[in-house]
């Protein structure tokens, strides 16, 4: 059993530790040794504690087993977390946020693409700007033309203009952030790409800034993403749009809708009773009749359907404790 002095030590350290490095890795067996000594050697000249979490999405190489051979170097603190299996990235980040304790925290890719040398200038400019959240901007970006830079310009633009919070590179997972903030957010589903807007969601969007950091292109394996993720982009930004807005209140939402079908329902049944009941025509052929009864059927659908929603927003906020991973293992450096 550890002692009161040897408990107030781990405490002490605990708060002093000023920045954690999340770094989420999958598959990344031929990177993962090359990226931590380029971490060590880019944070050799902070000045402050600071500390590495590797989280491991479920790898099937060799990539744990190359991470663990760094437990025993001294001069650093290093844990791997690993998952149950591989849960994507957003879950693997959140994992790592969890983790950390750091008053800080820097989010970047496994996969040697961001520069660890940017880290300590971004944590710079991010108290100098008095920011909760500082994104990268791969200004000189190494990737393909047709394949990647053309679909995330788009998808940056459009991202942009439905959450208000405006960036030049969305994908970027080089970021920093304030740990009491982004420990307020919860991540699920594939929306590590759209973080900035879930931040401004707990902060003014005054608070989130950019800065140009270093991209290399990819020295070793293949890019675990294709074209195919435009269109995940697409129905992930609904989702986005959708929370940001009615997150709290999704009975506005569906009620709005509803109404409006109502309304419009109500129009045509007014008329088709006055064409009815005074004027005397026989409006049982009529399609406007089914359109009528139609839009009727569908706006008390959708009313219904916002009260359940309402009703389902209310047991979120009361229990939205449940982890969207699960830890098979954690290891750490012997103290």
């Amino acid at each position: 059993m550890p002692t009161s002095a040897a408990i107030l030590t781990d405490v002490l350290a605990a708060d002093a530790l000023e920045l954690s490095l999340v770094v989420p890795i999958f598959n990344e067996q031929e990177s993962v040794g090359p990226l931590i000594k380029r971490i060590i050697e880019a944070m050799a000249s902070y000045q402050s504690a600071w500390e590495l979490i590797l989280v491991d999405d479920g790898s099937t190489d060799a990539t744990i087993v190359n991470a663990r051979a760094f437990l025993q170097q001294p001069g650093f603190n290093l844990k791997i977390v690993a998952l149950q299996r591989n849960f994507g990235q957003t879950a693997a980040m959140q994992a790592g946020i969890d983790a950390a304790r750091g008053r800080l925290i820097a989010t970047l890719d496994g996969d040697l693409q961001n520069d660890p040398k940017d880290i300590p200038m971004l944590v710079s400019e991010l108290e100098r700007r008095e920011l909760d959240l500082l994104v990268g901007w791969r200004k000189n970006r190494q990737d393909g033309l047709f394949l990647r830079k053309i679909p995330s310009w788009i998808a940056n633009r459009l991202i942009g203009k439905i959450t208000g919070v405006r960036l030049h590179d969305y994908g970027c997972s080089l970021k920093i952030y304030r740990a009491s903030i982004i420990k307020q957010v919860k991540l699920t589903g594939e929306m590590h790409r759209f973080i900035p807007a879930w931040v401004a969601s707990v902060v003014p969007s005054t608070r989130i800034g950019e800065m140009p950091v270093t991209h290399h292109a990819r020295q070793f394996g293949a890019s675990k993403y294709g074209i195919s993720r435009t269109f995940r982009v697409i129905l992930d930004l609904l989702s986005v749009m959708f929370f940001m807005r009615y997150k709290a209140r999704p009975g506005h939402f569906f009620g709005s809708l509803g109404l409006g079908l109502g309304a419009l329902a109500g129009v045509i049944m007014t008329y088709l009773f006055i064409d009815k009941f005074i004027l005397g025509n026989d409006i049982g052929t009529r399609p406007m009749l089914m359109v009528g009864v139609v839009l009727l059927l569908s706006s008390v659908q959708l009313i219904t359907t916002g009260i359940l929603a309402e009703m389902i927003a209310r047991l979120y906020y009361r229990d939205d404790l449940t982890p969207n991973y699960i830890v098979r293992e954690t290891f750490e450096q012997q103290k």
